[in-house]
């Protein structure tokens, strides 16, 4: 359900607080205060020689097959229309980025129920199919942690641990197939923007890279209106898409989300889920 409007004391208020955590996390970066950048194209290619060395360690992990199709991740499946979709949205997403040289991307929503999580998933598995990319999906919904019982994970991770600096990255993923690297949260934590806020954050998020050495990472973030956790870590972001709910989802809640995006990071697109419509047989949702 689309939470009612707030008042306007409300929203001045909502947004002097988001503007003051993307501030504090400029600062403890060491950023300055002054517009962001956007950053300019570099050389497509991968940040070092071969893979990091957390990959030879990592479990292994194969998703139940009826728990993915109960979770719509269809790239998993057999042939199905919805998967051309995301097989089309992965071309995209891999030449934008090489093309700008970009290798983090967060993956958000204006508010819950609008399948951010889905799309996180199925965008992740379609990029696996790439055998020359490695990749690293990343559960960064602390509050509300979905990836790994989408996937029925049973094993113990903490991405909150490895944030902290408190959990070593390679025991804390499992690994699908031979290139794609998967961390869940087992718990949802209290305080999880001040946590992305913080300086370990970014001693974490350096961790991942070197201990993976990936070509992609993929954040799945929380609602951008429901808190302020997703702006919180903007700063670590080269890009984000935005995933908005049809009959969810209002026109001016893209709007507010894309505009404070755009102020702060790269906007990758707007998708536009939950979509029904039929045409000579081929259904797609």
């Amino acid at each position: 359900m689309t939470p009612a409007p707030a008042g306007p004391l409300a929203k001045d208020r909502a947004m002097e607080r988001i503007q003051a955590a993307i501030q504090k996390a400029k600062a403890l970066r060491g950023d300055d205060d002054g517009p962001p950048v956007v950053r300019p194209p570099a050389r497509p290619g991968r940040q070092a020689p071969g893979p990091g060395p957390a990959w030879a360690g990592l479990p292994a992990f194969t998703p139940d097959p009826e728990q993915m199709e109960r979770r719509r991740v269809v790239v998993l499946g057999g042939p199905v229309p919805a998967r051309s979709v995301f097989e089309i949205l992965r071309t995209k997403v891999v030449r934008t980025m090489r093309q700008n040289g970009w290798t983090s991307l967060g993956i958000t929503s204006p508010t819950d129920d609008c399948g951010k999580t889905m799309v996180s998933l199925n965008l992740a598995f379609s990029l696996a199919n790439q055998p020359d990319l490695r990749l690293v999906l990343v559960d960064l919904d602390l509050r509300h942690p979905s990836v790994g019982r989408y996937l029925g994970v049973t094993r113990p991770q903490s991405m909150a641990g490895v944030l902290r600096g408190m959990a070593p990255a390679a025991e804390n993923f499992l690994r699908y197939g031979d290139n794609l690297a998967i961390g869940t949260n087992a718990q949802a934590i209290r305080n999880s923007a001040e946590l992305l806020m913080s300086p370990s954050t970014a001693q974490g998020v350096a961790a991942i890279r070197a201990a993976f050495n990936p070509d992609i990472v993929v954040y799945d973030l929380p609602p951008m209106l429901l808190s302020d956790d997703a702006m919180a870590f903007l700063p670590h972001l080269d890009c984000v898409l935005l995933v908005a709910g049809a009959g969810r989802t209002r026109l001016d809640e893209v709007d507010k989300c894309e505009q404070d995006l755009a102020e702060h990071t790269n906007v990758l697109g707007v998708l536009l889920n939950m979509c029904h419509y039929t045409e000579e047989g081929y259904g797609y949702y």
